[in-house]
């Protein structure tokens, strides 16, 4: 029962993460959109909601079994949910948010493999930053600041991203490979850049204690 409470808590993250990139889709990928993405991982803090990109940083501050179970559980509940998001969007909508998600995805799977790294850790990076200040500071400012900026840097959200590939390729098999190889390539950059950046949260943190 533990294992599957992680999986749908990891479930409602990709659900929300899914809302979030409808909306940008929805608003033809505007600034206005990116804003408006926020909203999900504004839900997902305050419900404490399990996504991979804001846990995975963490895993400096506290790495037991039962972080790493939470992690991987999240995680795949997070696909479970970006996807079936994705599937409820593409029957439910028609014309610009379709034809913008497929030009969406194919742009991303057509990225070099470096590229994707660099992106997806530019990304990992915010998104540690943008928990750590909600849960630190308790101020949602974090988030409403570098969630529209990673977006508008073009950086790669792993999660975002499984929704807007199946989002984008419901109909067609062709890319599969492509895909696959960007989201596993994406998930490394999101969990390195924040690991990266947590290291130096943690080192601070300690140079402050003894002082």
């Amino acid at each position: 029962m533990l294992i599957l409470k992680r999986i749908f808590s990891g479930v409602a993250s990709g659900v929300l993460i899914g809302i979030g990139g409808s909306v940008y889709l929805c608003t033809g990928k505007t600034e206005f959109g990116a804003v408006m993405f926020s909203v999900a991982l504004l839900c997902i803090c305050y419900k404490s909601f399990s996504l991979f990109t804001g846990k995975v940083g963490f895993l400096v501050h506290s790495h037991t079994r039962k972080d790493f179970s939470v992690l991987f559980c999240g995680l795949l509940g997070n696909f479970i949910g970006s996807v079936c998001t994705a599937v409820v969007v593409t029957l439910g909508f028609r014309g610009n948010p379709l034809s913008c998600a497929e030009a969406t995805a194919i742009a991303k799977v057509e990225q070099l493999p470096y590229e994707v790294l660099i992106r997806a850790f530019m990304c990992g990076i915010l998104m540690y930053m943008a928990v750590s200040i909600f849960k630190n500071k308790k101020s949602p400012l974090g988030i409403l600041f570098c969630i529209p900026t990673f977006i508008l840097c073009g950086f790669e959200h792993s999660i975002a991203d499984m929704f807007y590939l199946a989002a984008g390729f419901q109909s067609s098999s062709q890319y599969f490979w492509k895909a696959l190889l960007f989201t596993v390539l994406a998930i490394a950059g999101n969990a390195l850049g924040a690991i990266f950046i947590a290291l130096f949260d943690k080192t601070m943190e300690k140079s402050d204690e003894k002082q």
